[in-house]
């Protein structure tokens, strides 16, 4: 064999991936290698079927199927949905769409995208930070800095990666993270991811924060604050004035998730600092995402151009992610245009929020925190009877959907009204009456958890035990 056939064969070539491999791997092949006993072991592979997970999404199932309740989630939508939608061929008032200031289906938005469309393509088709970098990104992330007066931003693919990347990237092993009880779930995971501790304060209760912040103080690294504009289960806003007082006394960051809140507060929309009137420099970090006000998808961070830096060249959910595609991109520049010229968008959101708050309040239903901005809840406690009402109302024309156990705890049930700038009174007026209406008939009846019969009963709780 000649020198060439044999640095060619294929023993040659493994020899030389396994030296590429060893050098990656930081392996001295000269140095003696002690090789560890190798164990057989033979053992089944876990069951997707056994995890606690899908036991408790089948028994949801189960319980339905004994009161004969309908699935109401993953509802299809036939058409562009806004303050109405098609769903089955049928012409429904829609109370479950995050498109607060009706710019989703807008001719100037859609006028944007398309220019976008024609002149990038779909997708960005790489990391920006290798490949995947186009003007239009720089101009959103400029508006985002403009909005919230930091000297940069920065934008994700996905809001909720937004939260877990920003977290995950800042706070380690020696850090401590302190959340409003009632935070998104995204900011729970990337406490998680971090490895950080995390320790809760109850909602909005600046007291119980100082108590904590005095018995951590010195305890850790850097400590991160958390907390939500507009409260996305309960509709009511963060106390931005305690947080930025109690920042100014404990020197720790604050993050704020401006979600369900950039667009609606403020008199311009600019969100919970604009409605406290309150220095936006102030807070650390402004997190948000771009599928709510915005009509769009993915998620961005606002803050000074030492985070803004840290986050473009290390952040796993930025560097190691596709950049977010242009077209929607353009459609969230495209919405805050419109935002800017229309500024009576947000004055109708602000009236019709008001105006079904005060109509659920007069007639009986339990809105909870809710302060009748973006978010209005109607508590109805059990569940099962949430997701009754879901499909009463949905057959008498209104679509709102349910949050139920585990999303929230038993007992806090409820449907979640989403409301727009868009809706009419009319529109507003029936929906209350028309959820008063179906939410007495199933109070009456005694509908829920507690209505089912001692046979059904005994069936879920069987399934319950033989599931473990």
């Amino acid at each position: 064999m000649t020198a060439r056939e044999e640095s060619s064969s294929p023993r040659m070539q493994r020899s030389r991936k396994d030296a590429l491999l060893n050098q990656m791997r930081g392996i001295d092949r000269k140095k003696p290698q002690v090789e560890a006993e190798t164990v057989t072991l033979k053992r089944a592979a876990a069951r997707f079927e056994d995890l606690a997970e899908y036991k408790q999404v089948q028994m949801q199932k189960l319980a339905g199927e004994l009161v004969q309740i309908g699935n109401p989630f993953y509802r299809t939508h036939d058409v562009g949905a806004g303050a109405t939608t098609e769903i089955d061929g049928r012409h429904l008032t829609n109370f479950a769409s995050y498109d607060y200031l009706g710019t989703n289906q807008h001719p100037l938005v859609h006028a944007k995208v398309q220019e976008a469309l024609a002149r990038y393509g779909v997708s960005a088709s790489a990391s920006r930070l290798v490949a995947g970098e186009r003007p239009i990104h720089q101009e959103l992330e400029g508006r985002l800095a403009k909005i919230y007066g930091t000297e940069g931003a920065v934008v994700f693919v996905s809001g909720y990666l937004t939260n877990v990347t920003v977290i995950g990237g800042l706070m380690g092993q020696d850090d401590l993270v302190l959340h409003d009880e009632l935070i998104h779930n995204s900011i729970l995971t990337g406490v998680r991811l971090s490895g950080a501790a995390r320790r809760f304060f109850r909602h909005n209760d600046m007291a119980h924060l100082q108590e904590l912040l005095e018995s951590f103080q010195g305890r850790f690294r850097r400590i991160l604050v958390v907390a939500e504009g507009i409260y996305s289960m309960d509709g009511d806003v963060a106390d931005l004035p305690g947080l930025v007082a109690l920042r100014e006394r404990y020197g720790f960051w604050l993050m704020l998730d401006e979600a369900h809140a950039l667009g609606v507060l403020g008199e311009t929309g600019r969100g919970t600092f604009e409605h406290f009137d309150i220095d936006p420099g102030q807070v650390d970090i402004w997190s948000g995402t771009l599928s709510k006000a915005t009509s769009s998808c993915g998620g961005y961070i606002a803050g000074n151009e030492a985070l803004i830096s840290i986050l473009k060249g290390t952040a796993g959910g930025f560097v190691y992610s596709v950049g977010l595609s242009p077209p929607l991109a353009a459609g969230a520049v495209a919405s805050l245009d419109l935002v800017a010229q229309e500024p009576e968008r947000i004055t109708r959101l602000r009236r019709n929020g008001a105006q079904f708050l005060d109509g659920a309040r007069k007639a009986g239903l339990n809105t909870g925190l809710s302060l009748g901005f973006s978010v209005i809840p109607v508590i109805v406690g059990d569940s099962m009877r949430a997701a009754r009402l879901s499909n009463d109302l949905m057959a008498a024309g209104v679509n709102a959907l349910p949050i139920i156990h585990p999303a929230v705890p038993e007992g806090q049930a409820r449907l979640r009204f989403f409301i727009t700038s868009e809706h009419t009174s009319d529109q507003i007026d029936e929906a209350v009456q028309l959820t008063a209406e179906c939410l007495e008939k199933l109070v009456a009846a005694n509908f829920g958890i507690a209505s089912l019969d001692r046979q059904a009963m005994a069936r879920l709780m069987s399934e319950m035990a033989s599931d473990g």
